[in-house]
């Protein structure tokens, strides 16, 4: 019997649902991670974004891939890094949305490291559609202890 492919998802992240974006790892590598999410046709979002036309914000898919990030920092990736700290987004750029995601359809997002100084990554990613790019965007994940993230 195959395990739960969402176990190591789960196993990863705090996430936890209503606010869980990846369904899947589907590679994992040095520099990268490619995940998948199901985008649920019951999503909550879809009963008040564009009634009658759904349409999943640009904000969660940018989330989807900073949850795949998190999980592809989840080992010794984020060596070097003090215990106890949080990863949390410090810059997103140049996002480009390039096709609209509508209840049902599969997200892929490829999420590669660019470079790394100190507690600071650099990321960039790519998700897909049945092919289709849906969102580029480059981003920058800093870590901090517990307190500072609280006191910001």
């Amino acid at each position: 019997m195959a395990s739960d492919p969402r176990a190591a998802v789960l196993a990863a992240l705090p996430h936890r649902p209503p606010f869980l974006f990846v369904d899947r790892i589907v590679e994992r590598t040095h520099d990268s991670i490619v995940t998948e999410w199901d985008v649920p046709e019951e999503l909550e979002c879809f009963k008040g974004h564009y009634p009658g036309h759904p349409v999943l914000p640009g904000v969660l898919i940018c989330e989807f891939t900073f949850q795949s990030a998190a999980i592809f920092f989840d080992d010794a990736r984020s060596k070097n890094i003090a215990p106890g700290s949080v990863p949390v987004i410090a810059r997103i750029e140049n996002a480009r949305f390039k096709k609209m995601v509508q209840p049902g359809e599969t997200l892929r997002a490829e999420v590669a490291l660019e470079d790394s100084l100190a507690n600071v990554r650099y990321l960039r990613a790519q998700v897909t559609s049945q092919g289709a790019t849906v969102l580029r965007v480059k981003f920058t994940v800093a870590w901090t202890d517990d307190g500072a993230a609280e006191d910001a």
